[in-house]
């Protein structure tokens, strides 16, 4: 089990803080027309948005915090690390196919889509890979971190997709999109932090519990045994019945 870096932690720290702290700024930059419950984020770095760069900053860094704790996320393993990296992309390429000021874009939309159903979806990945029960196979293998679990993990895309699920609709024929999207966006980038610390939290454990310390020291070449005399200096002794 490999230890967490505590860069990583602050990088995922800084993926909530980025999302919340740029959706207020950025919104306080706007006309008095902009209602946050009603427009969403990405009008934020649309082209007529006043002060578009700051919405358009905080989603080029919160893709990153986002490929940054793929990279180092080792327990979550390569499936989950793989759409969690999709979702940083996607998250990205956003700022590349910003919303037009008038009407939809098929592009965008796209974007979007892959960008939250990868970021929903990573926690059931690791935890479809894991056995149901006990592993037979390696009675003494360490438990997996608490997010990785089955159970949790595959709850935790369950509530995503359903908050998905509501922003979809609010799209179609709400009135709260903004605030659907918004609630949506934080609770994605809240798990990767969470994430983080349990997989901090097990290493820690597994290393408390000495299962990091390496294994005694095994006798070398040309080492005697316990308990048998060490041989004198001089000549070797001679085999029986064979000439000097």
């Amino acid at each position: 089990m490999r230890a967490v870096p505590n860069w990583a932690v602050v990088t995922a720290a800084a993926a909530p803080l980025l999302l919340v702290s740029g959706w207020t700024v950025a919104g306080a930059r706007q006309p008095a027309g902009y209602d946050p419950v009603r427009d969403t984020i990405s009008e934020l770095a649309g082209h007529d948005a006043t002060d578009a760069w700051i919405m358009i900053s905080c989603l080029v860094l919160l893709g990153c915090c986002y490929l940054a704790v793929a990279a180092v996320l080792h327990a979550a393993g390569l499936p989950s690390r793989f759409l969690l990296a999709v979702g940083g992309v996607a998250t990205i390429a956003l700022v590349a196919v910003p919303r037009p000021t008038v009407g939809g874009s098929l592009s965008h939309g796209i974007v979007a889509t892959v960008a939250v159903l990868a970021l929903a979806l990573w926690p059931a990945g690791t935890a479809l890979r894991l056995p149901r029960g006990a592993d037979a196979g390696h009675p003494s293998a360490a438990e997996p971190p608490w997010a990785f679990r089955r159970a949790v993990g595959l709850s935790v895309s369950a509530l995503l997709l359903g908050l998905f699920s509501w922003f979809a609709y609010e799209v179609t024929s709400g009135s709260r999109t903004g605030l659907a999207e918004w609630v949506t966006a934080v609770a994605v980038s809240l798990w990767p932090l969470l994430a983080l610390l349990s997989a901090r939290q097990a290493h820690l454990t597994w290393s408390a519990a000495g299962a990091g310390t390496l294994l005694p020291d095994l006798p070398t070449a040309g080492a005697v045994p316990p308990g048998h005399p060490r041989p004198t200096h001089g000549p070797a002794p001679r085999r029986p019945g064979r000439l000097p």
